[in-house]
């Protein structure tokens, strides 16, 4: 899907889609990264965040992550994962209830990520999938999950790779993974000591423990209509964003507003009726003025 820089010019020039270097073909300032996240990995954390509302927890105990440190290993606290998108429950929205964060430290803040999304990329795919080069890694036993807690047993030299973070130290409830070049959406349960692959229907995942479900929404999202995910209350209605919220009071206003001109309306067109019967029936000889006093 993405051919290899520098792609051969011809006559007439390729478009520029086909020849210019992406931010998986360029290095970053940073050697060990790719380039900065492309538009979509702005656009779709943006709107998971906008509509992930657990009904069972008010906004000021949910906290979402996009492309932030996260931190879970105390003794090495230099390592950490950088979710494209992650979202926690039962913390408080700002740090110590006071300030934005610049990172999230697992063994600070008490509480892990309920669930992690990542954007599927070219540069990455593999180890977001827990692909490996067959190196051995410790299997899950041998890990123990924590708060920034790992079995010292086993030195570790380096980082472990994400899955093996979300899984076997952070203990992250759920994974889900979605590929915008084929709209493939993928999730997996924690289930003991692994990650089990869940059957989705209709790409939509419930998570009864926060009374919230992932899925897939075909509409327009700034501009852009494409397949987006998108999260759903348990009446299967898509959660709003701040900009459909402020446009479903507009014509929640609108129609109030249409209502009360409907009556006022009514009420002029029976005080005109009213006002032609009396004279009606002045022009008969008749004060109508008696039987409205008698």
């Amino acid at each position: 899907m993405f051919p290899k820089y520098p792609v051969p010019q011809t006559e007439p020039p390729r478009s520029p889609k086909e020849t210019l270097p992406t931010m998986y073909d360029l290095p970053s300032e940073n050697a060990e990264e790719p380039g900065l996240p492309d538009e979509f990995h702005g656009l779709q954390p943006q709107l998971l965040s906008y509509t992930f509302r657990p009904s069972r927890y008010s906004a000021s105990q949910i906290f979402t992550g996009s492309d932030m440190n996260l931190y879970y290993d105390s003794r090495h606290p230099l390592w950490y994962k950088r979710p494209d998108w992650f979202g926690v429950v039962g913390v408080s929205r700002l740090y110590d209830e006071v300030d934005m964060r610049l990172s999230y430290v697992v063994w600070q803040e008490g509480v892990n990520p309920f669930v992690i999304v990542e954007l599927l990329s070219p540069g990455t795919e593999k180890e977001d999938l827990g692909a490996n080069d067959g190196e051995n890694l410790p299997s899950a036993p041998e890990l123990i999950a924590g708060n920034g807690n790992i079995n010292r047993e086993h030195n570790l030299e380096k980082p472990l790779r994400k899955w093996e973070v979300y899984e076997q130290v952070l203990r992250i409830p759920y994974y889900v993974v979605f590929s915008r070049y084929t709209n493939r959406l993928r999730a997996f349960k924690l289930d003991g000591a692994r990650y089990e692959e869940l059957e989705l229907s209709d790409s939509r995942l419930w998570m009864p423990e926060i009374d919230l479900g992932l899925g897939l929404w075909q509409g327009d999202y700034l501009g852009v209509d494409r397949l987006w995910l998108r999260w759903y209350d348990s009446e299967g209605n898509w959660i709003p964003t701040p900009e459909e919220r402020a446009e479903q009071a507009q014509e929640l206003a609108q129609q109030e507003g249409e209502r009360a001109d409907q009556e006022q309306q009514r009420a002029e067109t029976a005080e005109a009726r009213l006002a032609s019967l009396m004279q009606r029936l002045r022009e008969s000889g008749i004060d109508p003025d008696r039987f409205l006093n008698g």
